[in-house]
């Protein structure tokens, strides 16, 4: 289909999947053998600029938005999920600071950012505070002109690559969510450490670490925004970033329907290709239906987003919640179609199959999701009832 992108969108569609083309798909195998972090194909992603899609051209960015990011990360997902993941926190390590930080924070951190000099990470979830965010532990106590953390995150994506960290901590428990502040930690800082990179299922790729602050010294200039608007910058953060994961899920599950579909071209049983028989056709029409349809509420969901309206919650949620749901089955069909080959590592779908698990998980597991879309749901027929 025809998404009326723009000839800049294109082209930047068009240098992300000549990325994947040339440099990831050729290493993805051995990158997630080996469990190594992707830093050649990030600098490479940095050298031509991507790392500055939507971020705004007075920090060095390109000016684009969440669309832009969307037409990026699908590309790279086509290819491997862990190094999209890679590239995309960063971003999300960024949203932070550009929605809330002060004009000095902006141009101090987001230019190194913007031009993959520096990667971000985003650190909120803990040991005890995954889908209740609220409940985190970590806390940061002023002590004149700085701020005193102790805690820990769990699970952070980039964690002990990135040299720039959004951490959520408390400044005041007592206030419950209201009482949760952000802050900008660069690695190196005192107190400031990291545990052993976690073994994972899928994403092998990326890195995964716990962060662990024992009386981390941070300057009272890196709190974005004021003390108290820790978790509304997160959950700010989360709409503008939940249409990404749903472009990771679109981009992995076309690549394993196109590796599907090569495959029953070639692959004999009965004496005929399996592409000939009606009920691996329907499988992949299947599919490629899904596919589109993910694709389409992604790209709607980021053009809204980038109109700028006073409210996205729920369409955002929707944006990550489908398209995440729809790639899970794909992939499965995938793995189907492949019979036995597809349940070894030697064929690419084994892998994605295992990737594509994290993406009904991370930024808000799909239950949620489906908690926000009913909430907003609610509001609206309320909203309705009172004539409004």
């Amino acid at each position: 289909m025809d998404y009326f992108l723009t000839e800049e969108q294109k082209e930047i569609k068009k240098l992300a999947r000549r990325i994947t083309e040339e440099k990831i798909i050729p290493v993805r195998a051995e990158l997630d053998e080996k469990e190594e972090f992707p830093w050649e194909i990030l600098k490479i992603c940095a050298d031509v600029g991507l790392f500055g899609v939507s971020i705004p051209e007075e920090y060095g960015g390109m000016g684009g938005g969440c669309m832009e990011n969307c037409l990026v990360v699908e590309e790279l997902s086509r290819g491997c999920l862990g190094v999209s993941v890679s590239y995309a926190a960063s971003l999300l390590g960024a949203y932070p600071i550009l929605l809330g930080g002060t004009e000095e924070q902006k141009r101090k951190y987001l230019p190194d950012i913007a031009s993959g000099k520096k990667l971000a990470a985003f650190a909120l979830t803990e040991a005890n505070a995954g889908s209740d965010a609220q409940g985190i532990r970590t806390e940061a106590k002023r002590v004149g002109n700085k701020y005193i953390i102790n805690g820990t995150k769990q699970w952070i994506t980039n964690g002990g690559e990135a040299e720039i960290y959004t951490v959520i901590a408390m400044t005041d428990k007592r206030k419950g969510g209201r009482g949760a502040t952000a802050f900008i930690v660069e690695k190196g800082m005192k107190g400031f450490s990291f545990g052993k990179k976690e073994k994972k299922l899928g994403i092998r790729a990326s890195a995964t670490r716990e962060l662990i602050f024992q009386d981390c010294e941070v300057p009272e200039e890196n709190v974005i925004g004021r003390e108290g608007l820790g978790f509304i910058l997160a959950m700010r953060t989360f709409d503008r970033t939940r249409p990404g994961i749903g472009a990771q899920a679109v981009g992995l599950a076309q690549a394993a329907m196109e590796a599907a579909l090569d495959y029953a071209r070639e692959r004999e049983q009965f004496e005929k290709k399996i592409i000939s028989f009606q009920a691996i056709q329907h499988m992949l029409a299947d599919m490629a239906t899904k596919i589109e349809a993910a694709r389409a509420l992604v790209y709607a969901v980021a053009r809204y987003i980038d109109s700028n309206p006073k409210d996205f919650s729920k369409a955002s949620a929707m944006a990550k919640l489908f398209p995440s749901d729809m790639a899970m089955s794909v992939v499965v069909d995938a793995v189907q179609i492949f019979g036995g080959y597809g349940y070894m590592r030697e064929y690419p779908v084994e892998k994605m199959l295992r990737d594509a698990k994290i993406l009904q998980i991370y930024e808000g597991t799909n239950q949620i999701q489906r908690n926000v879309i009913a909430l907003e749901l609610i509001k609206e027929a309320a909203s309705r009832r009172k004539g409004v």
